[in-house]
């Protein structure tokens, strides 16, 4: 959440004329993170597990790729994102981490 967080953060930094253009992607890509690590947490299976935590994971990778693209055409300075990065990358990491142990248990099976 911490990431959606940063992101609504930032978006005011984008011109008006992006409301519906970046600032709704870039947005709708960082608030699906956590709830699809949720909605995957609660699930039974192993399989629907991982599903949901891929699914975040790209979501996750979608904000990433967005908010470099907006760095990079000077909408964001890199220095207001730079804790927003350090809360994908340690989310990233965390997902990492839970898709290979969840890969485990399902290999286990």
């Amino acid at each position: 959440m911490e990431v959606a967080r940063g992101v609504y953060g930032l978006v005011r930094l984008l011109p008006r004329e992006e409301v519906y253009g970046m600032r709704s992607q870039i947005t709708r890509s960082a608030v699906s993170v956590a709830p699809n690590i949720a909605e995957g947490w609660t699930r039974e299976t192993p399989r629907d597990k991982a599903h949901f935590l891929a699914i975040a994971h790209g979501s996750l990778s979608e904000t990433e790729t967005l908010l470099t693209l907006c760095e990079d055409i000077g909408w964001f300075p890199v220095e207001r994102t730079a804790t927003v990065r350090a809360a994908m990358d340690e989310t990233s990491r965390m997902l990492t981490t839970l898709r290979r142990r969840r890969r485990g248990v399902r290999n286990e099976e």
